[in-house]
């Protein structure tokens, strides 16, 4: 069996997205650890896709403030970049957490492209760290930035975020999860392109990872698409008076409460819709739910299950 696990951007990171090793080894151990029954089963392969929202905006920032020494990157170079990032320390974690208990696992990290479609009414997808409303008013009149503001309180960096429409690289996981590797891929919603002319060529943008992942586990006939986040599961009214923490959702269901707006674009908009796809898909379920709880959200003892 194949499961697709995608671990968000946001949960690797620490305390108001600021980006450091220590946060992110210890969240990745975490989550590692959790999947630990799965990972060295012979029954069962893994392909880990991760997000890149705190980190890819944290290197564009890095980068602007080195001034004169600086050497500003397009965003698809950027988001290579936290492919090599994240996927090696999983990687690492991954193999180290199964040789410590005599076991043995490989993994590998695929830089995998992803096709998507550019248009005037491409959405904008927050990255980089939380800034206050002063600070955020301050670098869009400096630098020309678009502001968004976050659920989880305070503003981002807005970035084009266009849909993915196909994952270039599937040929290549799945000749490695043949071969009986666990394999990194799609990280931070994989590198976007466009065709022109039958070739190839980069744009400026960051793709989100779950609908990414979501095409990823349909290419694959993935047996289950796994959305790990930093909250507990879906819920309606989330932060407002009445939230409700919801167990089971029916794709129609969730379809029309997305639809209603219940679920922000920036956040779990995203995951709910990537949810839907893959049920609609596959006619299998998909399952939403915290990091902290890996294994149960996988083993659907925990999070919200979305059901075709």
């Amino acid at each position: 069996m194949v499961y697709v696990v995608a671990l968000g951007g946001n949960a690797i990171a620490g305390p108001g997205l600021r980006v450091d090793y220590d946060s992110m080894l210890a969240a990745i151990k975490s989550a590692m650890r959790a999947l630990l029954p799965l990972i060295v089963s012979r029954d069962l392969r893994l392909v880990v896709t991760h997000g890149n929202g705190p980190h890819v905006g944290l290197l564009a920032e890095a980068l602007l403030r080195a001034g004169d020494h600086g050497l500003p990157q397009p965003l698809h170079v950027l988001t290579a970049m936290t492919q090599a990032w994240i996927g090696s320390m999983i990687k690492h974690v991954g193999e180290v957490l199964t040789r410590e208990r005599g076991l043995e696992a490989r993994f590998e990290v695929v830089a995998t492209r992803v096709l998507v479609e550019v248009g005037p009414n491409t959405p904008m997808k927050p990255v980089g760290r939380l800034y206050t409303r002063e600070e955020a008013e301050a670098l869009a009149s400096r630098l020309g930035w678009v502001m968004v503001e976050d659920p989880r309180g305070g503003w981002r960096r807005g970035v084009p975020s266009p849909p993915p429409l196909k994952v270039l690289d599937v040929d290549t996981v799945t000749t490695l999860l043949e071969g009986g590797f666990h394999v990194v891929a799609c990280g931070g919603g994989g590198i976007p392109v466009v065709e022109n002319d039958g070739v190839y060529r980069p744009v400026e943008a960051v793709v989100d990872k779950d609908l990414c992942s979501s095409k990823l586990a349909v290419a694959l006939d993935a047996d289950l698409l796994a959305i790990l986040t930093d909250v507990k599961g879906v819920a309606v009214n989330y932060r407002k008076p009445g939230e409700r923490w919801l167990r089971e959702l029916k794709v129609d269901e969730a379809r029309r409460l997305l639809e209603r707006g219940e679920f922000p674009p920036g956040s779990m908009g995203p995951k709910v819709e990537a949810a839907i796809q893959y049920a609609e898909a596959t006619g299998r379920r998909a399952v939403i739910g915290s990091l902290k709880e890996a294994y149960r959200v996988l083993r659907l003892e925990s999070g919200t299950i979305i059901e075709p």
